[in-house]
């Protein structure tokens, strides 16, 4: 039986039991694929990050309760705080290699930011399954990674209770909502019910496209938002070439072990 060190970080917030909690286990080898699954749906928690520090590099991979995803931002966060609080205080950089290529975390006093690709969201027709889905036609709708709906006001973001079982239906990863913010830049939600995750608490990879979208609206590059999940989230991202610096603060909740 073997013992794996775990913790609980409360990502893109600076107040425990906020933000999106996300679960990190460094481990000293890549263990099978099923194991790894099993341990993320055990968890329950929308992501579970998995990193092995093997030739002078970390290697980090991220899988939700249902299966692997190819980038996620609040675990990422997550692991670059765990990382600069228990293994590499003294560093002010980490590096991960992922399925989405390189992504470098630096660190400065209580904020980290993220180093992520751009998704250029493209206009698209509204598929039927999620005007069927969101049980109201957004103003418009553009696709990358995951759909993009965009609405007039926070207030549509709000009150939007979607059909879970009709978003399974999109050919895409989930939909994040949209819309211009009173007190920030844009706010958002996210539904991926198609990875074990209705609605996801704070999304960062899902900013690759958002902030890409409203710099271009808002003519700027340094965009401040709040995802209006229940547990909500605080995202700071700037625009920077054909990349994305998505930052925000974490705290760590649980340290522990768990056995396999």
């Amino acid at each position: 039986m073997d013992k794996i060190k775990i913790y609980h970080v409360d990502a893109f917030t600076n107040k425990r039991f906020s933000g999106n909690p996300a679960a990190v286990c460094p481990l000293p080898f890549w263990y099978d694929d099923t194991i790894l699954q099993a341990i993320a749906a055990q968890n329950n928690l929308s992501e579970t990050a998995f990193l092995v520090h093997e030739n002078g590099e970390y290697t980090l991979r991220w899988f939700t309760p249902v299966k692997e995803v190819k980038l996620c931002g609040h675990a990422t966060l997550a692991a670059a705080c765990v990382l600069f609080t228990f293994f590499s205080a003294n560093k002010q950089v980490v590096r991960f290699n992922t399925l989405s290529g390189l992504l470098t975390i630096s660190k400065k006093k209580d904020f980290y930011s993220m180093d992520f690709p751009l998704y250029e969201p493209l206009p698209c027709d509204c598929p039927k399954a999620l005007k069927d889905a969101l049980k109201r036609t957004p103003k418009a709708v553009y696709k990358a990674e995951d759909y993009l709906a965009i609405f007039d006001n926070e207030e549509d973001i709000i009150s939007l209770r979607p059909n879970f079982d009709k978003l399974k239906e999109l050919d895409l990863r989930g939909v994040a909502v949209s819309a211009k913010g009173k007190a920030v830049d844009f706010v958002s939600r996210f539904f991926a019910p198609k990875y074990g995750i209705n609605e996801d608490p704070v999304t960062g990879s899902a900013h690759c496209t958002l902030a890409p979208y409203w710099a271009r609206v808002l003519g700027k590059t340094s965009l401040h938002a709040l995802q209006l999940s229940k547990r909500g989230g605080e995202i700071f991202c700037s625009i920077n070439n054909n990349r994305v610096i998505i930052s925000g603060q974490a705290v760590i909740y649980l340290e522990g072990h768990i056995f396999v």
